[in-house]
This record gives C-alpha cells, structure tokens and sequence, in this order.
C-alpha cells in the first residue's frame, strides 16, 4: 500500500480526529479512504446520470403528450 501525506487546517484534523474517535472509523488512514471511495461513487454515479440524459435529448422530440405518458405510467404501476 502506498503512503501519502497531507496538510489539513487544524479544523479539518479535529474533525478527523473525532471521527476516528467516536468508533466510526479505525484511525485516519481509513477515514479518508472511506471519502475516496464515496467521491469515486459520486462521480461514477454522475456519470451514469450525464449518460442517460444525453441520452434522452439525442432521442429526439416525443410524439406522446403528457397525458399518454402518465397513462402509461399508471398502467406500469398497476402491473397492466
């Protein structure tokens, strides 16, 4: 496993600290790999959303109004 060091303000330690301190995390190191995973979870999730609604704006205009789309919203949900 690599090593990386970095400066934190001494608000952002405390908080670190405290963090490792109620149980939640074991010690910093995995306090801060738990932020990475979460960002990297982020992003991917982010760019899953930009992917679909590019999607949809290349899909074009529908001719369906919006009432077509609710009935057939209302016929999905009850199983029809």
């Amino acid at each position: 496993m690599a090593t990386m060091n970095i400066s934190l303000p001494d608000q952002m330690k405390s908080w670190v600290e405290e963090s490792v301190g109620s149980g939640r995390y074991a010690n910093a190191s995995d306090y801060v790999r738990d932020l990475i995973r979460r960002d990297k979870e982020r992003d991917l999730g982010l760019e899953q959303l930009q992917h679909l609604i590019t999607e949809g704006f290349d899909s074009g205009i529908s001719e369906k109004t919006v009432d077509d789309v609710w009935t057939e919203v209302k016929r999905h949900r009850t199983g029809g």
